[in-house]
């Protein structure tokens, strides 16, 4: 249970953005977008998986840094400033970004080595027994097969233009 708000919420040595279907709704909450720029402005690390990449630039905190974020999203990233760099998760200084879901455990475990020591790291993943082994070749849109990719595509459609949409509206806006 949450012990503090918005307004008194201590600085935060790392701030972590999830992404998801909430997103889009999120990038037209002022206060949500205020919250996550202060304090990103004073963490130690500021992070996001998926399209929780979308926040963090909406704050103002991805303009001219390398970013990823879920593949379907990745042509919407300069909406926010962002530069689109490939990969599962990216660093740019203090920002650590995640693609989609698996990415955020790798994201994780790189979190955890740089806090605490590889060692601590892979005691985590020996414990979650991370130990990826999946059933197809088809994680990324250039393993997989045009009719699984096209079927994301269609998938996303509406959620991608909603995100589109919101971003065009808030240009400027929240952007520091």
């Amino acid at each position: 249970m949450p012990t503090c708000d918005f307004q008194n919420c201590p600085a935060l040595d790392l701030i972590c953005v999830p992404g998801g279907t909430g997103v889009v709704d999120t990038l037209a909450d002022a206060e949500t977008i205020d919250f996550i720029r202060r304090q990103g402005d004073r963490a130690q690390y500021v992070t996001s998986v998926c399209t929780g990449a979308f926040l963090l630039g909406a704050a103002g905190l991805l303009k001219g840094r390398r970013a990823t974020t879920h593949w379907a999203y990745v042509d919407l990233l300069p909406l926010v400033g962002a530069i689109h760099e490939q990969g599962r998760s990216v660093r740019d200084g203090n920002v650590f970004i995640a693609g989609g879901v698996t990415a955020g455990i790798d994201f994780a475990l790189r979190i955890v080595a740089e806090l605490a020591g590889i060692e601590v790291a892979q005691a985590i993943q020996l414990a979650i027994e991370y130990d990826p082994s999946p059933p197809f070749d088809a994680g990324d849109p250039d393993k997989a097969s045009a009719a699984a990719t096209a079927l994301i595509v269609h998938r996303n459609e509406m959620a991608r233009a909603r995100m589109g949409q919101q971003l065009a509206k808030i240009d400027g806006l929240y952007k520091a």
